[in-house]
């Protein structure tokens, strides 16, 4: 089991399982989101991921005219999980609280827009663009 929640600790999630890859996204969007040089996400299928407590206070945004969207806790405002596609949600690393020790970076994705001051240093595959580039 792995268990996650926003840092006033309002919302809280558990995925059922452990967790092994993450993601880092580099882009403009996702740097500007976090205002950190990248979001790190894991990704898990929806049907093992669930709500603990606190949905309620859990809101969305979505970029006009993009397809790019975020959830966050209305009160501490954290990063926390959301659709990825119909099949998968999207886990921000920072989010989780435990069963998180095994997780390593695997992909590094539009690196090609990652800030000038950002250094990548570890063995994940760097993709100019995103996956296939």
């Amino acid at each position: 089991m792995t268990k996650g929640e926003c840092n006033c600790g309002e919302i809280a999630y558990e995925i059922q399982g452990s967790l092994t890859d993450l993601y880092m996204c580099h882009c403009s969007i996702c740097c500007r989101s976090t205002g950190s040089g990248a979001i790190t996400v894991a990704i898990v299928p929806t049907e093992k991921f669930s709500w603990v407590k606190g949905k309620e206070n859990l809101k969305y945004w979505s970029k006009p005219g993009h397809d790019w969207h975020t959830n966050f806790c209305a009160t501490c405002g954290s990063t926390l999980p959301g659709e990825n596609d119909f099949l998968n949600t999207y886990i921000p690393g920072g989010s989780l609280v435990d069963g998180n020790e095994n997780l390593k970076v695997v992909h590094h994705l539009w690196i090609d827009s990652k800030a000038s001051w950002e250094e990548i240093g570890d063995a994940g595959k760097q993709h100019p663009k995103g996956f296939g580039s």
